[in-house]
């Protein structure tokens, strides 16, 4: 009799641990700049990810398992990012890290996610986070090559072949400018001003006098707010009537804000789809995405998503995808972002390998500009 109490007791522990292991979490980490320089990056990225969790957790979580979601703040700043994503591997055992917002942070903790084998989805837009391929890191922004040369491919058919050039000096811009002055190389643009701005300088009127004075068909400026917002008020103050041209850094409703709708009228740039996802032609793959994100969001926080929470959406898809297919340990969450093959997100449609761990090429824009403080097609 006592054989038999004791059998039906274990086998009820047993019962109740493989219950208790189906039931478990899945621990992920996210670093955002939720305040700070760039908190109009990282606020709606921390959102959006808020959201997704709540949604997928309400559902039954992946495969039977919660996430639990751990985020923290880097402030934009590249050594509290290093210290919070240490403590994200080290005390709160994540095995998936999302974030962070800005390419400065990112490039900080690409040796540290490296050495400690926790795969990494930046929401940075810098072509260094995965160019040369790191092992562990993939990122949901396009390359910003990408970025430059849908731009470039646009000014040709608009013949506008001498650029003016004014860029940010952080790692954005930085990037944006090699990516920028490599492809007019290649592509028979020339280059007749090349300026920088600091990111906290608030007056960009030297520098615009200079590219004024020369014979520029289109002025760029590659850098993430405030500092293109700067800008376009400059150019406006100047009477300068040289086309001005931004970078996908700035694709919200908060650049139009920060630069005033009479400033920024006519500012063209290539941007995720999402900013005129409700303009995009019949049949167009992305649209029930992009849609599905923007309605969600709306009933969440009142206000339309950006494509910079995009960023964050895609990530999130990425791993829960990779942990559908794979597995959630860190190994089988980098191997299952790696196969991922045609995965619609709100950036574009996700292809990876061993050799692309972004995914997107330039299907992913769309040429936009300003008409009357909303974002339109650019024809």
């Amino acid at each position: 009799m006592k054989r038999c109490v004791s059998v039906v007791v274990l086998g009820a522990v047993l019962l109740f641990s493989l219950e208790a292991l189906a039931a478990g979490t899945i621990r992920i980490g996210a670093l955002f700049s939720v305040t700070g320089p760039a908190s109009f990056l990282g606020e709606p990225e921390k959102k959006s990810l808020e959201m997704l969790v709540k949604d997928l957790n309400a559902k039954g979580g992946v495969k039977g398992n919660k996430i639990e979601l751990f985020i923290e703040d880097t402030q934009g700043d590249a050594t509290k990012a290093m210290q919070l994503a240490t403590k994200l591997i080290k005390n709160d055992k994540v095995v998936a890290i999302i974030g962070p917002s800005i390419t400065g942070d990112t490039m900080a903790i690409i040796p540290l996610v490296e050495k400690e084998q926790i795969p990494l989805v930046s929401c940075a837009a810098g072509v260094k986070i995965t160019d040369p391929v790191k092992k562990w890191v993939f990122k949901t922004p396009a390359n910003d090559h990408v970025a430059g040369e849908k731009l470039l491919e646009y000014l040709a058919a608009k013949k506008q072949k001498n650029l003016a050039l004014l860029t940010v000096s952080d790692a954005y811009g930085q990037s944006g400018r090699e990516q920028l002055k490599a492809l007019a190389a290649k592509k028979g643009f020339t280059v007749v001003a090349d300026e920088l701005y600091s990111p906290k300088d608030t007056d960009m009127t030297a520098q615009l006098t200079k590219i004024k004075g020369t014979k520029a068909d289109a002025l760029i400026c590659w850098g993430t707010n405030p500092g293109p917002a700067v800008v376009t008020r400059n150019v406006k103050q100047l009477g300068m009537k040289i086309p001005l041209y931004q970078s996908h850094g700035v694709a919200s409703k908060k650049y139009i804000e920060l630069a005033g709708v009479e400033a920024s009228e006519g500012v063209t740039l290539p941007a995720g789809k999402l900013t005129v996802y409700d303009k995009l032609k019949k049949g167009d793959p992305q649209y029930k995405v992009l849609s599905e994100y923007d309605q969600a969001y709306r009933r969440s926080y009142g206000v339309e998503a950006s494509t910079f929470g995009g960023y964050a959406h895609d990530a999130f898809a990425l791993i829960v995808e990779a942990i559908k297919k794979s597995g959630s340990t860190p190994e089988q969450i980098r191997n299952g972002i790696e196969q991922v093959r045609k995965l619609v997100g709100v950036s574009g449609l996700f292809t990876m390998s061993p050799t692309d761990h972004n995914g997107l090429d330039l299907s992913a824009f769309e040429m936009v500009k300003v008409v009357k403080g909303d974002w339109e097609p650019a024809k």
